[in-house]
């Protein structure tokens, strides 16, 4: 099998991994209830999604 001919430097190697890192989660806060929810997904808090319940939840 081929081998480099010479060992990729340091500059090189980070160049690379430029893009391998993490994006943080992107949240917003439900109208409702004002809890942090992913968008485009019902409130895991209190149930609602575009303003009607989807998820019911347990009586508390």
């Amino acid at each position: 099998m081929p081998l480099p001919k010479r060992k990729k430097s340091i500059a090189k190697k980070n160049t690379r991994r430029a893009h391998d890192h993490l994006t943080p989660v992107q949240l917003s806060n439900c109208p409702k209830c004002n809890e942090p929810r992913l968008p485009h997904h019902a409130c895991p808090s209190c149930g609602f999604y575009k303003g009607r319940l989807v998820v019911p939840k347990a009586a508390e």
